[in-house]
């Protein structure tokens, strides 16, 4: 088997966090911030050891803005929902993940105006763009580091620069970079970031995050019990309400651990490397088309493609059944982005790298596609 779908969700996670899972099941298990017995107490550490080490990546003194989600889904939902109101004006672009795209059709519906700004050919924003979709009632702008389609990553800082110069909330989409490739909210500029913890911060599928730069106080997309009397008023556990998921939470901490014991530049490097090797065996394939910027320093661990004369199905379906190796095909959750790449509505196949892979499966998966184009 070769799995090579870790834009999807990383795989396999390193051995530490296994261990740490299993360690909080075995022999932790109270419910933190319930009771104040030992074992909630210690499970209460486990959160917080996991916030610290969330805080520590990228770059926030205060580990108390970051609340913990279920995903990257729910955090977005949470910005968003909570904090946009009928008569503002939010900037994003047009090759959102649907996380963003039917947040925003539904507060559409409710009196939000939306505008959307297209990327150039290869799926990056020009910052002029994005000022001249500026309107005085610009609440915020909402962007994905990088497209889980095109892969370009987007530069931050400058539109961060924007963004605070007019007083409008700076809010990004994390889940295919955070982990991936060093980030400092501070530097970027960003208001609200929201990530995932099963891509490539290495954490279990059902853990995400949530950051807040001071002042910016969504309303809760869920109400009930934090352990606290009455409603919680204080970032995190205003936004966390209900029994947390403290083993993914801690085996989430444990893979950021992993990343800052590794280094993430030393990940990034790894990965950008095989990136470049995909892009030219890939471009030197007779009828295989790429989607995205060909340089690998500019983009995500992910490459999209197509193959003539077959859909994206039938792509990953025989790379499964013939060679035992593992992508992902389709839209990816983001059909804004395949109609921006003339590639809607059957979508494309996504090969997308992780830390663990080989140069060697790089190579089997590069002969497969070959052999597949020449049939």
């Amino acid at each position: 088997m070769i799995y090579l779908d870790n834009a999807a969700t990383s795989f396999p996670k390193p051995e530490r966090v296994y261990k740490r899972i299993d360690e909080v099941l075995r022999t932790i298990g109270g419910n933190p911030g319930r009771s104040s017995h030992t074992m909630a107490i210690e499970a209460a550490r486990v959160v917080f050891g996991a916030r610290e080490a969330v805080a520590s990546l990228i770059g926030v003194s205060d580990s108390g803005r970051i609340a913990f989600t279920k995903n990257a889904t729910e955090a977005i939902n949470i910005a968003l929902k909570g904090l946009l109101k009928q008569g503002d004006h939010v900037i994003t672009s047009a090759f959102e993940h649907n996380s963003v795209v039917k947040s925003l059709a539904r507060l559409e519906a409710a009196g939000v105006e939306v505008t959307k700004v297209a990327p150039d050919d290869e799926g990056f924003l020009h910052l002029s763009d994005i000022e001249a979709a500026m309107r005085s009632n610009t609440k915020m702008v909402c962007l994905a580091h990088a497209s889980n389609v095109f892969g370009a990553i987007q530069s931050l800082p400058e539109i961060g620069r924007v963004c605070r110069s007019r007083g409008v909330l700076f809010m990004v989409d994390g889940a295919q970079t955070i982990g991936a490739m060093p980030f400092d909210v501070t530097s970027t500029g960003v208001d609200i970031l929201a990530a995932t913890g099963h891509k490539a911060l290495f954490g279990p599928q059902g853990t995400g995050f949530l950051y807040l730069a001071e002042g910016t106080e969504p309303l809760p997309l869920v109400d009930g019990g934090t352990g606290e009397a009455g409603s919680p008023q204080e970032m995190p556990e205003r936004l966390e309400s209900g029994t947390m998921n403290t083993p993914g939470i801690g085996g989430l901490g444990e893979g950021v651990r992993f990343l800052i014991d590794e280094t993430v530049e030393k990940v990034r490097e790894k990965e950008e490397g095989f990136v470049r090797a995909l892009i030219k065996g890939l471009s030197s394939i007779k009828g295989v088309s790429i989607i995205g910027p060909r340089d690998a320093s500019r983009r995500a661990a992910l490459v999209s493609f197509n193959i003539e004369g077959k859909t994206p199905g039938e792509v990953g379906l025989r790379l499964d059944e013939d060679h035992g190796i593992m992508i992902r095909c389709g839209t990816h959750c983001a059909p804004d982005a395949h109609r921006c790449a003339a590639t809607f509505p059957d979508g494309a196949a996504r090969v997308s790298p992780g830390y663990f892979n080989t140069e060697n499966e790089i190579e089997e998966f590069l002969k497969a596609v070959a052999a597949m184009a020449g049939r």
